[in-house]
């Protein structure tokens, strides 16, 4: 049996968490629960429950318990009753997503979005992201202008990947940096051509909420790049809407 497997638990497919197990709304009435606010704090009292909660507190996209157990060079049974009693008191929170090495359901976990940031990331960003989106919609801004900006910014960030092997190697590793968990596969009907599929969506919220804006200048982001680079050309981008959403298609990768 591969130590590293996920237990069998069966998925609630709708909700994306775990079935049997019931969902936390989060920690906003902390403030006035000192009974809830102890229950936290105890639990980040232990070295290994804080070790996982940095880790996940630095990692732009949600982990495996054997990512974490790997970071943390720990066996993942030791890892997944910690992360379950985190789960318990709101602290993290847990997403079914694809299928592991042999087959069974991965739990991808990240910290539950009104946990304490710790002072380990800025809490008014998310914030910020909001309000400038809705303030780009009020003034008007399309799609278009969307697709601009995030070129302005992909051009910008490809710069650093001047001495890299391939246009493709660069877009993924800084997609992954992002937070992307990019997965590369093949064009079945193009040599030529590879499909770059984004596992997670560091946007989060700001994306369901402003789809249009956000996948728009997702798209634009990677269209500066490719362009930056050079070798590669973007065939297709497929936002959150399409029918085989958030990945990108790539032509002259060969």
């Amino acid at each position: 049996m591969d130590e590293n497997a996920e237990p069998d638990v069966e998925p609630d497919v709708e909700s994306g968490v775990e079935s049997g197990v019931a969902p936390v709304d989060g920690l906003e009435g902390l403030g006035g629960d000192p009974g809830a606010r102890l229950q936290l704090f105890k639990t980040l009292g232990d070295n290994t429950r804080y070790a996982i909660y940095l880790e996940l507190a630095r990692t732009p996209r949600p982990l495996t318990t054997a990512e974490i157990a790997e970071a943390l060079d720990l066996h993942p049974n030791t890892v997944r009753p910690h992360l379950e009693r985190m789960r318990d008191v709101g602290l993290v929170s847990v997403k079914v997503a694809g299928r592991g090495d042999v087959g069974r359901p991965q739990h991808r976990y990240s910290l539950a979005e009104a946990a304490p940031s710790l002072g380990l990331e800025p809490p008014v960003l998310p914030i910020l992201a909001r309000m400038v989106l809705s303030l780009a919609e009020r003034l008007g801004a399309d799609a278009g202008d969307a697709h601009a900006v995030g070129a302005e910014e992909g051009g910008r960030r490809a710069a650093r990947y001047r001495q890299a092997p391939s246009s493709l190697e660069a877009l993924v590793s800084d997609l992954d940096g992002l937070g992307f968990d990019p997965v590369v596969t093949g064009d079945p009907d193009d040599d030529d051509a590879a499909v770059v599929a984004f596992a997670n969506c560091p946007f989060g919220d700001v994306a369901e909420q402003h789809p249009d804006l956000v996948c728009s200048l997702h798209h634009g982001l990677v269209a500066g790049f490719i362009a930056q680079m050079g070798d590669t050309e973007v065939r297709e981008f497929c936002s959150v809407a399409h029918r085989t959403p958030c990945q990108v298609s790539l032509v002259g990768v060969a």
